[in-house]
């Protein structure tokens, strides 16, 4: 996996030792941890918002539902694919209520506006998320006019990331060439079905509790960064 240049050389753009992207037309980006800082504390709202959900919508105490809700994500990809296939949640009643958040602490961030703004083709937003949460984080972060679409858990009847169907709805809903498409996420296992397809990958780690470590070597994804901006900021295009 590539890794970064030093923090001095941070601002360049394209370097010619940078990750080579020049065949990329078209760039998938997850949103939640990945374009805003994962210590922010935006997703740890959302997830003890998931945590009061189960508990209310099953009546349970808090811990058993926090157990419940880790391993509905384990198991069916996401805790709301879980809840809809086993207990039948309705799904526009989790995502309302999980996504009533507070998002005073972003803000937009010059260098990654900057950085994704200088890539060639298109851009889309690849969420587990609702479309109506990414447009409020976007709006937020100053970077709703940088992308042609948001394409969340309902674009494609609620199949989530990582199960391979949810890739595949994506690359046949914006007719894209795999090979010239690059895709960033901050968990390594959500990148694994974008990489069997031919995507050229980017892993953001960010050490949170949310990514899922390390990947396998024979999953590894092609790149690895701990700063999104100056990755994009540094690639050949």
């Amino acid at each position: 996996m590539s890794t970064l240049q030093p923090l001095a050389d941070r601002g360049k753009t394209g370097s010619d030792s940078g990750p080579d992207f020049r065949h990329v037309r078209v760039w998938l980006f997850d949103l939640d941890n990945t374009l805003y800082r994962a210590d922010c504390g935006v997703f740890t709202q959302i997830e003890n918002r998931m945590t009061d959900y189960v508990a209310r919508f099953r009546g349970l105490p808090r811990a058993e539902a926090r157990a419940l809700q880790k391993s509905l994500y384990r198991t069916h990809g996401t805790t709301l694919n879980g809840l809809m296939e086993l207990h039948g949640a309705d799904p526009d009643d989790y995502l309302s209520y999980v996504h009533d958040i507070d998002l005073s602490r972003l803000a937009p961030d010059p260098s990654l506006i900057a950085a994704a703004a200088r890539l060639p083709g298109r851009r889309y937003i690849f969420t587990n998320g609702c479309r109506d949460h990414a447009g409020r984080i976007l709006s937020r972060i100053g970077m709703a006019h940088l992308f042609d679409a948001v394409w969340d858990i309902r674009s494609f009847g609620f199949a989530p990331k990582p199960a391979p169907a949810a890739y595949a709805r994506v690359v046949a809903a914006g007719k894209l060439d795999p090979r010239q498409t690059a895709m960033f996420d901050d968990i390594a296992h959500n990148l694994v079905a974008a990489q069997a397809l031919g995507m050229t990958t980017v892993w953001l780690n960010t050490g949170s509790d949310f990514s899922s470590g390390a990947p396998q070597d024979s999953e590894a994804p092609h790149h690895e960064t701990h700063d999104l901006p100056q990755f994009l900021a540094s690639i050949r295009i």
